[in-house]
């Protein structure tokens, strides 16, 4: 017999959500999902059908590029009469080539992915509706994308003009939330049950510099919060990490010790073509200075491999120097020539294979490197906040650090933190157990 609630369920609209790229755009996505929740629709996983699916996009490469397009074959596929949203910043750069795909029923740019729901309910043939203003959109995750740890938008768009990056053209110039807005929209993330929030933003650096208030603020005021157990940043660029920014994360314990720096090339010459605001000495020094008031820090950085013109010798200068420092975390790309970039018009572009086989050496460095770094933990212990249960039947969670971790527990975990002792590395992955 069906009940009156499973009747509910059956009639409500679904919605579906895939998300690209960095961190922000997570946040993004779940102020948007949750603004579907209020409405009515239920989420269900990407790939199943739905009434309508989101998008979110990124382009920083050809291949964000390219898997966005594999996405929206796969969600006309799986929803053939339903509604596809392409929104972000690939929809904002190449909408036009978005909008003649086979299914697309909308196609918005960075800032006009808030307004969907108005473009939802209008009749009309007009598809593309991207950017004219750049105007500052908070967001958050939130509980109606099943996250555990929730992302926190505090700024957007980026003021530099590194040559190989398209984010400024798709994002616009740098803007930022205020301190009270931003500590508001964290209380509201601990009532819905997060213990853990992350900072995001292009440049979330720039913060005083956009909102005239200093980031060291915004972080104290948040770290005093009651509710907050665990507090870290996105990725922040090496030349904005400050003495006294460091001593605030010092400060308290909530603050993780985990950091994400972008580096991008570890050879002077390279990193002035691509007009980035540090030389090889200066992120040398940021490093140490952030191991020395977190020795056990975790450090995850951007590299960029096969920049134009980047000779052989320049790519070992990078490898050198992530060997040298204690980078743990590789996110190791191949250049990409993004259209209205400097960098695009540039002689000596570097063919794919040599890309590919730069790339190859780094992950596989990166991998050992983050393997090492992951046994180093054993025999110690760490405060674990657990996410999911995996196939195997193993709670999965992340060290203050950022390392996974697997426990065997008859408990539900999702959402605790637990100190756990770190007992065992095999096969790639660390092993703990519950204190």
């Amino acid at each position: 017999m069906t009940t009156e609630t499973e009747l509910t369920n059956e009639s409500l609209k679904k919605v579906s959500f895939h998300t690209l790229g960095c961190r922000l755009n997570f946040s993004e996505t779940g102020s948007i999902a949750q603004g579907f929740v209020d409405r009515g629709y239920k989420v269900v996983d990407f790939g199943e059908s739905s009434d309508v699916t989101f998008i979110n996009t990124c382009t920083v490469t050809d291949g964000a590029d390219s898997t966005c397009r594999n996405l929206i074959r796969k969600a006309h596929k799986a929803s053939p009469e339903g509604k596809i949203v392409v929104a972000g910043c690939y929809a904002q750069m190449d909408a036009p080539r978005i909008a003649q795909m086979q299914g697309v029923d909308l196609v918005l740019g960075t800032t006009e992915k808030y307004k969907v729901f108005d473009y939802l309910s209008e009749e009309g043939d007009d598809v593309i509706h991207i950017d004219k203003t750049h105007e500052f959109y908070g967001a958050a995750t939130t509980s109606a994308e099943g996250h555990t740890r929730a992302f926190l938008k505090i700024q957007d768009g980026c003021n530099y003009v590194c040559s190989f990056c398209i984010i400024p053209f798709a994002r616009g110039r740098s803007r930022a939330i205020s301190v009270a807005e931003a500590v508001t929209n964290a209380k509201a993330l601990l009532e819905r049950g997060f213990k853990e929030i992350v900072l995001t933003g292009v440049n979330i650096g720039e913060y005083e510099a956009n909102s005239g208030e200093k980031l060291t603020d915004l972080i104290k005021e948040l770290l005093s919060l009651e509710g907050l157990e665990r507090l870290r940043l996105s990725s922040v660029e090496p030349n904005t990490i400050t003495d006294e920014l460091l001593e605030v994360f010092k400060s308290s314990p909530k603050f993780m010790d985990h950091f994400h720096i972008p580096l991008q090339s570890g050879d002077d010459e390279i990193l002035k073509n691509m007009r980035r605001k540090y030389d090889v000495s200066y992120y040398r020094d940021v490093i140490n200075k952030i191991i020395t008031a977190f020795p056990n820090a975790g450090i995850g950085a951007d590299i960029i491999c096969g920049f134009p013109g980047e000779t052989e010798e320049q790519f070992q200068n990078t490898f050198k120097l992530l060997k040298e420092l204690p980078i743990t975390h590789f996110h190791v790309f191949p250049y990409s020539k993004r259209k209205n970039t400097t960098a695009a018009k540039m002689d000596n572009h570097i063919q794919h294979g040599p890309k590919k086989e730069r790339v190859r050496a780094l992950n596989m460095f990166g991998e050992a490197k983050l393997n090492m770094f992951a046994e180093d933990q054993v025999g110690s212990t760490s405060e674990v906040l657990f996410e999911r249960k995996n196939k195997a039947g193993l709670w999965e969670g992340y060290t203050t650090n950022y390392v996974r971790v697997f426990v065997d527990s008859k408990d539900d975990l999702k959402n605790q933190i637990k100190e756990v002792y770190l007992k065992e590395f095999k096969e790639n992955k660390l092993y703990g157990e519950i204190l």
